[in-house]
């Protein structure tokens, strides 16, 4: 830190920090002294007669007396510390010190203890003393194995110690119930888990000399809203009671449950039989424990019977001091009549801590001077003094006579049932004849006199102030904080119910709380008559829902990043002293939390000898316990509650330290350097040896003293007390940064107290006018009037308004709390840069700040403060001095509303404080520096917002200011629907400064503009109202544009509505160009909310409702804009439920959309996903009707147009169907498929206007098939029917499957007949020709005969046209063939980039990782399709196709998937019939022919089909004779042929193989079943027989064969092993069936390979120079056929005969495809014997 200060004008040239002074006492004598280290100080601490320092490097040095060093030196001055040599390489990170041993932690979290031992508390065991530091392990025993647990701090009292884990736990060890630990057996050497703090978030633990205190964080609001039971979950009793008395009735929580634990007199705890204590976590701090646990200890112990009666007949939650009027005059806590139900004293008896006497002399004092100051504080105050609703209670239960809450044990649950039914009864009569009457009393103290005082004399009777008096002293601690604000925080913590129903609004509270109306609903309904009309009326009055003024969970943003100040204090351990904070002296087996600083934000903890304190966020400091020498820094009574030192206003303490019998305060003075107060026992000079214990003869002080040196020992950044010492580090100001970073800290602390006060007095007033009804007299003093409550007089916006104003000032005022936390923190330890938590997370301010200002100004515009003026009139006075005081305003006379707004606006000051201290601290270092950079980007964010946030605070003003003046201009109606909280006036013309083009005559035009839209008003000249009519332009989707002065001379700008465009002329060029640059500032304001740039973007984002367009009409749009016109993706939501998401172009639907129609009749909806072009839906989509119908294609002008598949109904439906096919205008027609699910056909021909026209195909699952003419969607002309059984048909049809006129009908045996037929097919036919029966030799007549199939179909050619001419669309071609090859490469780039964006954006599925890289490598146009063809670019176009087509986004891709869709819906299914196998062969031979075109079209330079391509030449004489300009062309040599099969088929056929080849197989069923059959006979035969009947020659024969790796002789018996692996190799041609890369030319390869291995074996027992002859090679191929047992060998036979690339049918693999042929044939016709 140091190496990056400046180096010159130091102030103090030794640079030292840390440096550490020590004394003792307080006397103007003292002088400090300063120890001398090599190294800063970190920490210290302090035992009774020792101290432990800890420096920078992680060294430890110890001071004062060890008797536990033995033989080491013993006693060492606190001047000359010595090192502890046993931590040597170890880096520890805190100490800690008790009564006589000390800790140390380490930086892995491991615990070294030294010291007295006595006791167990170096959790050391077999030592009475540890000499020197020795690790402690810290093991947890849950886990197996027990692993160790990372320590954070440590605490150390005089018998026990106390770690703190990382996982913020606390475990101990040591001796004495101060350990909170279950067991009875002391000492506990090993570090045991406090398991009743287990599963809360401890921040801190303390130690006093035989008692410990925890600050917790408040559990999360989820975990305390857990409902509470109703009922003992030991002895199943009720947990609450009531107590019915004359006028009122008790609602009490003291249950004692007789199964709990007792303690024996000899200290040891029993439970009850059976019973093991239970460990639970408490759902809030007030609950009852369920298990108490006794450890022995020194002194007498009193019962645990009394201690829980004690602590559970708690029926009200008090505050002490009852009437003041200041935070630090208010004390913390009160307690809980002093009683014991069902205890040993009985009925009644007391058990309070104190004497009488005591209690006499102090009642007595309160009552001569409290009582009477704070009276008249009161009269002057007026209403201005809210007092706690706690406070209400008791003084109104004071004035009814008898109430006594006093009950016994026995008695409370036998109460329960007999009081229930007069409870109701009691509670009307409570609230209506005391509630109002006493408040009035309470509130108003002038009407009547003292405030609750009776008869309105001036102090009451003595009697009655004693009572008082008596009641505030014997509390105990309880919930303090207001009921109300306790409720709207939401936290469901069981609060001790105020004792009496008599208040107004307790009363109408009960009955609306759950509890109370559970049980009002148990009671019959007589009883509930009872009730009165306006009790009843105001239980069921809306309320103003409570704000909470500490954000519920702090702030979600923050985090981790600062400390909590939802906290809780939490004690045990023994209690003589009053040091555990409960109200009694009684000992606290377990942690129990001190419910009265549970809302104080406590966030430090220190504990003395005997005493305790406790520092608040707030600067205020929290003390309880032995107060002998005054070491509580007060003298107030009883000292067993926590109560605030008295300390002059002012002063803001930060850190405290607690010895033996003294308190060290380190606080904020006048000036940045801080100051010390000292309170407690003097230590005379020579007797400083003295008995700590005694103090007579000692002087102490009465309050906190200020020590009068602290302003020479620098900027002094932590305190420690122990024993009788004190000591302090401070730093010497290098250049100014220690006194920078103090004045930052102490900033925030005292601007959080300012923040605080103001919430507290005024804000929190403000908001419980909206709860209260509040009554006054009038001025006769008969009738009350009652004045309207704050909701009431705000209205209901203005009152949700201030509500968001609240919440918004507790999350700023919390904020700074917890920063100011955080600054104080770093002061104490880190003193860095680095660890501002408003550098590294300034976006946490600068968004509440703006958050904050936002609701301020909203409320301001809304006229929110001039509204509550009255209200804060009424309640503060006509003299509100402490609202000026807080406002900081010095003016006379200035309107209540303006103090306000002056008020609500202060914290927006502190940020120009933000910027001044960060710059200030940002001089402290090098301007290179990483902190300075750091420091002036902080400076410069807080400046910039507070600049924004006056900006906007200017704004607010002008715009409330526009609205006073507003309301005579427009009518009442007008001002309503404009005036909005966010929306700020930026200028209007209101001066004709602007006017409309081509306005009429007589009308009036006015323009606003707002931050957020701009206002068009218009009136007419004549009327009182002159603007009657306005039309709201919203910004977002306004444009501007100057018009050129030079062609029209006038100063004009043109704007642009989405459904408007209007011209408005200035007065002059200045203020055209005011108007053009605000217009322009708030639409970009309005659309990013900085309002920078010059022009805002013509492109942008924004929603709007139409209210002129036809199409659109009260429709609102919600996307990308253009100039006035959606423009890009956005979304359209009719109010008839019509909704388009999609693209735009010029205000219509244009590209990708989704469209949903919901259907009125059907309550469903239709949906179209697809295209659109110019508002309609074009191209390819999806519609799913809402009748279940469901349509993929093609889109025209809204309609069905071009291809596409229409699938009705489902499989369960009463007419499922499918078609596919072209559609034109919303109507099937072209070539198509039908597939009647229901009748079990398939059509496939020509359509006109949705009916069967033209040639077709029809076949069912009966076996039939019809191919001819259909008219009128009717089989109308020549046709042929084929039966299963081959009967045929051929003549005139008339209806469907109905023949009618002259035919020729052929039996399956070759019968026929011919001449005229009648009938339907299947059902009888009327026949008048002859009958023919041809002879049995007659073969000529029967080829005559024979139908050919195919004739009457339609053409391969014809078919899915519309499929092939969307893709030449697709490509800019308006027919095939016709169009540009650059242009359809680039319409393939602009469909690829598109679709990849539409996927990426999720409108589509996604594609996968392959496709992915696949589209972008074919995004780009490719460069090789240019110039002649060469064998590497044909193979380059090759590759590039197998991409294309495999890419569904490319055309080709969707060409081929759209032909694989169609061509299996063809064919698969009822289309599986045999009959059609030849149409399906054509068919892909079509597609071929097709794609091929669009190929060349792409490929310009790829040679015709049938054309070659010359193989490259490998002579490099060659090439350079072709480089040669006068060489002569030589003549190509040959090289691969170009074909649409061998370049396409492996592509295509994969996909079609399944459809295609069952076709095959049925075609071929009877000749592979024969040749199947000849297979599985022929293979029974061994190797060598069946080489034999086939005829092959010995030569060939194998002789020997390997197995296994081993060659095997053949013998008679071998099988299966002669040409094993020509075998094999022939298999593969049925193995690749289903493979995607297997065509024709792979299956002519298998066969060659086949023939190779065949050669191979041979010629290993041949010449080297055999050749075959077909002869001796066939029966050798014979075999290998047999042996490989391929089925359907006759199937794949005829496809690669069907399918055979032509150019190869003459060459090599054509012989060899000759000879399996052969083989097949040889087969069928074997004949064995």
């Amino acid at each position: 830190m140091e190496s990056q200060r400046k180096s010159s004008g130091e102030e103090d040239s030794s640079g030292e920090r840390g440096s550490l002074h020590t004394w003792k006492g307080y006397s103007y004598s003292v002088t400090p002294e300063r120890v001398l280290l090599s190294r800063p100080v970190l920490q210290a601490a302090l035992g009774t007669r020792h101290g432990v320092l800890l420096v920078e490097g992680g060294q430890v040095y110890s001071f004062g007396e060890f008797p536990w060093k033995q033989s080491q030196v013993s006693v060492v001055g606190p001047l000359k510390p010595v090192l502890e040599s046993a931590l040597s390489g170890q880096r520890v990170v805190a100490v800690a010190a008790g009564s006589f041993h000390s800790g140390a932690v380490t930086e892995d979290g491991g615990v070294h203890m030294w010291g007295e031992n006595s006791f167990g508390q170096c959790g050391l065991s077999s030592l009475t003393v540890v000499p020197n530091p020795t690790p402690v392990a810290v093991l947890d025993p849950d886990t197996s194995p027990p692993h160790t647990i990372r320590v954070l701090e440590l605490a150390c009292g005089e018998q026990h110690s106390l770690a703190l884990s990382a996982q913020h736990e606390v475990w101990a060890w040591g001796s004495g119930c101060q350990l909170g630990l279950v067991t009875t057996i002391f000492p506990v050497w090993k570090p045991q888990k406090v398991e009743h703090l287990a599963g809360r978030h401890v921040l801190q633990v303390a130690c006093g000399a035989f008692h410990s205190l925890a600050l917790v964080r408040c559990l999360p609001p989820q975990e305390a809203r857990r409902p509470l039971p109703d009922k003992c979950g030991q002895c199943n009793q009720l947990l609450y009671t009531m107590t019915d008395k004359e006028d009122h009735v008790i609602i009490s929580d003291s249950h004692y449950c007789p199964l709990g634990v007792e303690l024996l007199a000899d200290g040891e705890a029993k439970l009850g039989p059976g019973r093991s204590p239970p460990l639970r976590l408490q759902s809030s701090p007030s609950e009852p424990l369920s298990s108490h646990t006794s450890a022995s200890a020194p002194g007498p112990h009193p019962s645990i019977t009394e201690h829980t009666d004690y602590e559970r007949g708690r029926t009200v939650a008090q505050n002490g001091e009852v009437l003041t009027t200041t935070d630090s005059d208010i004390s913390a806590a009160g307690t809980d009549s002093d009683r014991t139900v069902g205890g040993v004293g009985g009925a009644g008896s007391r058990n309070s801590p104190y004497p009488d006497q005591a209690v006499k002399e102090y009642l007595k004092k309160l009552s001569d001077t409290s009582l009477a100051e704070e009276t008249v504080k009161m009269t002057i105050a007026g209403a201005s003094f809210q007092p706690p609703a706690d406070s209400l209670d008791l003084l109104t239960s004071d004035l009814i006579p008898g109430v006594m809450p006093v009950t016994t044990s026995s008695a409370l649950n036998s109460l329960v049932s007999s009081c229930a039914s007069a409870v109701v009864g009691r509670v009307v009569s409570t609230c209506e004849a005391l509630s109002l009457k006493k408040r009035i009393n309470y509130y108003y103290p002038g009407v009547g006199g003292v405030a609750g005082v009776p008869g309105g004399v001036p102090g009451g009777p003595a009697e009655e102030r004693v009572r008082l008096e008596e009641s505030m002293q014997g509390k105990k601690s309880c919930s303090t904080g207001d009921i109300r604000e306790e409720e709207a925080e939401g936290l469901s913590r069981r609060l001790s119910l105020p004792g009496l129903l008599s208040q107004g609004r307790y009363a109408v509270r009960l009955l609306s709380s759950t509890s109370a109306h559970r049980l009002l609903s148990s009671l019959s309904s007589s009883y509930t008559l009872m009730l009165s009309p306006r009790l009843l009326r105001r239980a069921s009055r809306p309320r103003v829902r409570a704000v909470p003024l500490t954000p519920v969970g702090g702030l979600p943003e923050a985090g981790e990043l600062l400390p909590s100040l939802q906290t809780e204090v939490w004690s045990w351990g023994r209690g003589e002293e009053g040091q555990l904070g409960h109200g009694d002296n009684l000992p606290r087996l377990q942690p129990l939390c001190i419910k009265c600083l549970s809302s104080k934000e406590v966030v430090l903890v220190a504990a003395g000898a005997h005493h305790s304190l406790a520092l608040t966020a707030q600067s205020q400091v929290f003390s309880w316990g032995s107060n002998s020498s005054g070491q509580l820094g007060h003298m107030d009574c009883p000292t067993t509650i926590p109560r605030l030192a008295k300390l002059s206003e002012g002063i803001r303490v930060w850190d405290v330290g607690a010895g033996v019998q003294h308190t060290l305060l380190l606080a904020d003075g006048d000036c940045y350097q801080p100051i010390l107060y000292y309170s407690g026992q003097q230590v005379i000079e020579g007797a400083q040896d003295a008995p700590q214990d005694q103090t007579e003869g000692y002087s102490y002080t009465q309050q906190p003293v200020l020590l009068p040196f602290c302003m020479n020992l620098g900027y002094v950044s932590a305190v420690f007390a122990g024993g009788q010492s004190c000591v302090a580090l401070a730093d010497r100001n290098v250049m100014g940064f220690s006194a920078s970073l103090h004045e930052l800290a102490t900033a925030e602390r005292k601007f959080y107290c300012k923040l605080s006060s103001v919430k507290n007095h005024i804000l929190r007033p403000l908001l419980d006018l909206g709860e209260n009804y509040c009554c006054r007299y009038s001025s006769t003093g008969q009738r009350p009037w009652v004045r309207e409550s704050l909701s009431t007089a705000l209205g209901p916006a203005s009152t949700v308004m201030l509500q968001s104003l609240a919440r918004c000032y507790s999350r700023l005022c919390h904020l700074t709390g917890q920063h100011s936390a955080s600054l104080t923190a770093n002061l104490r330890r880190r003193r860095e840069v680095k660890s501002l938590v408003m550098l590294e997370h300034a976006s946490i301010f600068l968004d509440t700040y703006n958050e904050y200002c936002c609701s301020v100004g909203n409320f301001l515009v809304m006229g929110g403060f001039q509204a509550l003026a009255k209200p804060s009139l009424d309640f503060f006075g006509k003299c509100p001095e402490l609202l000026q005081r807080l406002a900081e305003s010095s003016e006379e006379n200035i309107p209540l509303s303006d103090l306000l707004v002056t008020l609500f606006y202060l914290p927006m000051r502190h940020l120009h404080e933000y910027g001044r201290l960060l710059l200030k601290l940002g001089t402290c270092f090098e301007v290179s520096s990483v902190d300075y950079q750091k420091l002036q980007d902080g400076c410069s964010k807080f400046e910039a917002l507070a600049l924004h946030l006056k900006r906007r605070r200017k704004e607010a003003e002008y715009t409330y200011h526009f609205w006073k003046s507003f309301p005579g201009k427009m009518t009442v109606s007008g001002l309503d629907s404009l005036r909005k909280p966010h929306r700020r006036l930026i200028c209007e013309s209101s001066n004709k400064a602007l006017t409309l083009q081509n306005s009429g005559r007589f009308s009036v035009n006015w323009f606003i503009l707002f931050n957020d839209a701009l206002v068009h008003a218009q009136g007419v000249v004549p009327y009182k109202s002159l603007f009657s009519t306005h039309h709201v332009f919203p910004l977002a989707t306004l444009w501007v544009e100057p018009i050129p002065e030079e062609n029209t001379g006038l100063y004009g700008l043109k704007l642009i509505s989405p459904e408007e465009t209007f011209t408005l002329l200035a007065c002059s060029s200045m203020e055209k160009a005011k108007w053009l640059r605000s217009i322009n500032q708030a639409v970009d304001q309005a659309m990013s909310g900085a309002g920078q740039r010059a022009e805002p973007p013509i492109s942008r984002t924004a929603s709007y409702t139409f209210y002129k367009d036809s199409r659109l009409k009260e429709a609102t749009y919600e996307g990308r804009w253009l100039a006035g016109k959606p423009n890009g993706r956005g979304m359209v939501k009719w109010l008839d439920g019509r909704i388009y998401t999609g693209t735009f172009k010029n205000g219509l639907e244009d590209g990708f959309g989704d469209y949903v129609i919901p259907s009125k009749t059907l309550n469903l909806n239709d949906h179209y996903q697809g295209h659109w072009k110019e508002g309609k839906m074009h191209g390819i989509g999806t519609y799913k009707y809402a009748t279940g119908e469901l349509y993929e294609g093609s889109f025209q002008d809204n309609m069905r147009h071009g291809h596409g598949m229409l699938r009705s109904g489902t499989l369960n439906s009463s007419s499922p169907s499918v078609f596919i096919g072209q559609w034109v205008h919303d109507k099937k027609t072209g070539y198509g498929v039908f597939d009647d699910i229901t009748r079990g056909e398939k059509y496939m021909g020509m359509w006109q206007d949705d009916q069967r026209q033209g040639t077709g195909v029809i076949v069912t699952q009966f076996g039939l098939y019809y191919e001819g003419a259909f008219n009128n969607n009717k089989m109308q002309g020549t046709g042929v029917l084929l039966s299963e059984d081959n009967t045929t048909y051929e003549g005139e049809f008339s209806e469907d499957w109905t023949l009618n006129g002259k035919g020729v009908l052929t039996m399956a045996n070759g019968d026929y007949f011919e001449g005229s037929f009648t009938g339907e097919w299947g059902s009888g036919l009327k026949v008048t020709g002859s009958f023919f029966k041809p002879n049995l030799y007659d073969s000529d007549g029967d080829k005559g005969r024979a139908v050919k199939l195919g004739r009457l179909a339609v053409r391969p050619e014809e078919k899915w046209r519309a499929v092939f001419e969307e893709c030449w669309m697709r490509l800019g071609c308006e027919a095939p063939g016709q169009g540009e090859n650059q242009r359809a490469w680039e319409n393939i780039a602009v469909a690829l980039t598109t679709s990849r964006r539409r996927h990426r954006d999720g409108s589509e599925m996604n594609l996968s990782r392959t496709h992915n890289r696949t589209l972008g490598s074919l995004e780009f146009i490719p460069q090789q399709h240019v110039g002649p063809v060469t064998m590497e670019k044909y193979d380059r176009i090759r590759h590039s196709l197998i991409k294309a087509c495999d890419m569904p986004l490319h055309p080709l891709g969707m060409l081929m998937e759209t032909l694989v869709a169609v061509y299996r819906m063809t064919y698969v299914g009822v289309g599986a019939n045999r009959r059609l196998l030849l149409q399906a062969v054509n068919e892909i031979m079509s597609y071929l022919a097709r794609i091929f075109q669009l190929v060349r079209f792409l490929f310009p330079d790829l040679p015709e089909e049938g054309g070659a391509i010359p193989e490259p030449s490998s002579d490099p004489q060659d090439k350079k004779d072709s480089n040669c300009a006068d060489t002569q062309l030589e003549s190509p040599k040959p090289g691969r042929v170009v074909s649409s099969s061998a370049l396409l088929l492996p592509v295509l056929l994969p996909r079609l193989y399944p459809p295609l080849f069952t076709l095959y197989a049925l075609e071929k069923e009877r000749e592979d079943d024969v040749y199947w059959e000849c297979v599985l006979r022929l293979n029974k035969q061994p190797d060598m027989a069946l080489l034999a009947f086939l005829g092959v020659q010995h030569k060939f024969w194998p002789v020997s064969v390997p197995v296994l790796g081993e060659k095997t002789e053949v013998v008679s018996s071998t099988k299966d092993a002669c040409f094993a692996s020509a075998t094999e190799t022939l298999q593969q041609i049925r193995q690749f069936v289903f493979s995607t890369t297997f065509t024709p030319s792979d299956k002519l390869q298998v066969i060659q390979l086949t023939f190779e291995e065949i050669t191979k074996e041979v010629m290993s027992s041949l010449e080297d120079n055999f050749l075959w002859s077909m002869d001796d090679l066939f029966p050798v191929f014979l075999y290998v056929v047999l042996r490989a047992r391929i089925r359907n060998l006759g199937s794949e036979v005829s496809l690669i005969e069907d399918l055979m690339d032509p150019c190869v049918q003459h060459g090599e693999h054509g012989i060899m495809f000759t000879t399996l042929k052969a083989c097949y044939y040889q087969i069928q016709h074997e004949k064995t014997t």
